[in-house]
């Protein structure tokens, strides 16, 4: 059947992409819309677009019948799930044809099929796919601990839960069920053996309707947090070394001859994977997840029957467009027997709104922008959504600048993807993408990120799903900025400030900042950091140039309300011997760096955002107003609403005596639960919410009254 229209029943980046291809093939797009998405890129691009009435996702983008509605009424003959949502629906899926659309995904009786993964596990043993063995809830006992639960419907972290003592096991299915309901509509869940270090490995296969199954390469996944992946590549580093201990050919061979059974790696997993879609019929896009140990034997996870967030990887090492198969094989068309072999490799990252450093709390709000230096056009380092045939970056977004980062939805901003010869080239060009990126409005990952890009363990391929634990996730969160460098780019933002109100001024805009004929007292500027508290600058601009307390040997060489040039002094800190140097050996070392500064959000007080970016790093703090409001004061002990979202469960009342770390609320944001714990211990002084309230960032839960010492 002929496809012109193609409505995608989804929404930012991967609608996005989805309209980017369909672009290049000439065909028409349409997007659907919740209330909260009116003003979402997506459906700026799209030809045509139709409301969802409503927000959260159970009344918008989980109503299938709304979807095929929207299709028939905007003139669309096809329908793309993208991921999430209702791509694994088949429910959703029978409607779409059965409305006499052409639904680009696989038969419905393979979604079915595939979409218990309880029932799937069994189908995979059967069909000769090693499979770890299921557990039922209630049959759990002690020496089978630790357990992982996770929801039958659906992945992507949702539902999933580890369990250590038989004592949490009932609270925490209770947990997986809601967020398993929240996330897809069915609260099933079940358990498995949890292994607490794995290579999380997967396979993707493409499967045409004339019986042609490919098993295109594989992406290793396992560096994740919440059970969600954070970075994606392929080809994956464990593969890579097991085939290479195999046999001087086995690394890129298939067909190896080596390794267990006399095959490498590579070759087993490709096969497992297309025995997997044989037995079910597969046909269309889908991904094999195994789980593997450091030996290179692997367990079936589950099957899932749709494209992955995390398939640009293997575009960029096959040079495919998996959108582009997707739509040609629902058209009919053949796929060529054999896929193009791998070439170089790619890593993705999910650059998500949330504080890695605090529980990774999702955030909310503006992102004022996001700019890596993409082009559409293909003469950036960086281009959107395009397959890369040559070392360069790759941007995936749902957002642009301006954009409202909301509650109802996932909070990842975008993917960005690079592509280079070697596995080393490609980590350290996707973190200095990445560190030179603005990133304007919203804590992110971005620090975490590119501190895992360039650590040594990433880097030589030891990568399993207990990485942050196993290095440290205080340190791996950590500001990829030193606190020297902070200081000299909060400096650039109080001298950017300056350029600022003078340009401003009716009167005297043409001196310098603070003039006076005699000497007078330093001229001051308040900034708070998120991880270094308030500093304070103070600054004369004289005669004979610039001087900054705390700064020696600073030389203003320009200021403007958006850049600042210094001269700074390039002795390196902490080396010996450089402390003995003289002011003009210093003087002569200085290095020439611009700072580039933008301000939002300022009030009359003057308070507001300020953003520095230069090559020492990303820098974001907030300037303090010169007088604080007392209304603005926080008692000590409150417990503040890290972001938007609804209270879903009380554990104490007001008036009992808590624990430090105890469960006092807990909030639902972004379809993942949020515990509240009490910040000392003492007692709950004042409980200011009620299950089922919804509250602001910054709302005040609750106030512990910590116990006084004598």
């Amino acid at each position: 059947m002929s496809i012109s229209t193609v409505l995608v029943a989804n929404r930012g980046e991967i609608a996005r992409r989805v309209f980017a291809t369909c672009r290049r093939m000439g065909l028409g797009t349409v997007a659907v819309y919740s209330d909260a998405d009116a003003a979402a890129p997506h459906v700026g691009e799209a030809d045509a677009a139709i409301r969802l009435p409503g927000n959260a996702p159970g009344e918008t983008y989980l109503r299938g019948d709304l979807i095929v509605e929207a299709a028939l009424a905007a003139g669309a003959d096809a329908v793309h799930p993208g991921y999430g949502f209702l791509s694994e629906n088949a429910d959703f899926a029978r409607a779409v044809i059965d409305a006499g659309l052409v639904w680009i995904g696989p038969p419905v009786a393979a979604i079915e099929q595939m979409g218990s993964k309880v029932e799937s596990k069994k189908m995979m043993d059967a069909a000769g796919v090693p499979v770890l063995s299921e557990l039922n809830p209630a049959e759990v006992t002690a020496d089978l601990l630790p357990v992982l639960i996770k929801a039958s419907a659906g992945g992507g972290g949702r539902g999933m839960r580890v369990v250590r003592s038989l004592d949490e096991l009932p609270g925490q299915l209770e947990a997986a069920r809601r967020e398993a309901e929240s996330a897809f509509g069915d609260p099933t869940v079940f358990c498995e053996r949890y292994l607490e270090t794995g290579r999380h490995i997967e396979v993707q296969v493409m499967a045409d309707t004339h019986g042609t199954v490919w098993a295109v390469g594989e992406r290793e996944c396992s560096i994740q947090r919440r059970h969600q992946k954070v970075v994606e590549e392929a080809p994956s580093p464990l593969v890579e070394r097991i085939d290479r201990l195999s046999g001087p050919d086995a690394a890129r061979d298939s067909g190896s001859a080596s390794g267990r059974d006399g095959r490498g790696m590579r070759a087993r997993l490709f096969e497992a994977a297309k025995l997997a879609s044989e037995a079910i019929g597969y046909e269309g896009a889908g991904t094999v997840e195994f789980l593997a140990d450091e030996q290179g034997d692997f367990f079936f996870l589950e099957m899932n029957t749709r494209l992955q967030v995390e398939h640009p990887v293997t575009e960029n090492t096959t040079g495919l467009d998996l959108v582009r198969l997707q739509l040609q094989v629902a058209q009919g068309h053949r796929l060529p027997a054999d896929p193009p072999p791998m070439r170089g490799h790619s890593i993705e990252v999910r650059l998500y709104a949330e504080d890695p450093a605090h529980d990774w709390q999702p955030q909310s709000g503006t992102v004022h922008r996001l700019d890596l230096g993409a082009t559409g056009d293909g003469h950036s380092t960086v281009v959107e959504f395009a397959v890369l045939q040559e070392p360069g970056v790759r941007l995936d977004s749902g957002v642009v600048d301006g954009s409202v980062v909301g509650v109802h939805y996932d909070p990842m901003l975008a993917k960005v993807i690079s592509y280079a010869d070697t596995r080393e080239e490609a980590a350290h060009l996707l973190a200095t993408t990445l560190q030179r990126a603005k990133i304007h409005g919203l804590v992110t990952n971005r620090d975490l990120l590119v501190r895992v890009l360039r650590h040594p363990a990433f880097l030589a391929g030891d990568t399993d799903t207990a990485f942050f634990d196993t290095h440290g996730l205080d340190k791996l969160s950590a500001p990829l900025v030193s606190e020297p460098d902070e200081k000299l780019s909060i400096v650039a933002a109080a001298l950017a400030e300056a350029a600022a109100n003078r340009a401003a001024a009716r009167v005297g805009g043409g001196l310098p900042s603070g003039w006076r004929n005699l000497p007078a007292q330093p001229q001051s500027k308040s900034y708070e950091s998120r991880t270094t508290g308030k500093h304070e600058v103070r600054y004369r601009i004289t005669r004979t140039g610039l001087e900054v307390d705390g700064h020696d040997d600073l030389e203003l060489i320009e200021a403007t309300p958006g850049s600042v040039t210094l001269l700074v002094p390039s002795e390196p800190r902490g080396r010996a011997g450089s402390a003995d140097a003289s002011a003009a050996d210093r003087a002569q070392r200085r290095v020439r760096r611009r700072f580039e500064v933008a301000r939002y959000g300022d009030s009359g007080s003057g308070s507001g955002l300020v953003t520095v970016d230069s090559p020492l790093g990303p820098v974001s703090v907030r300037r303090l107003p010169r007088f604080e409001d007392p209304s603005e004061h926080i008692a000590e002990g409150s417990l503040l609403a890290p972001m938007p979202g609804s209270v879903i469960r009380l554990g104490a009342a007001a008036g009992d005596r808590v624990e430090q770390g105890q469960p006092v609320l807990w909030l639902e944001a972004m379809k993942m639960e949020h515990t509240i714990t009490a910040p000392a211990t003492g007692v709950l002084a004042e409980l200011n919410v009620t299950a089922g309230q919804q509250v602001d960032v910054g709302t005040v839960l609750a106030i512990v009254q910590p116990d006084t010492q004598e």
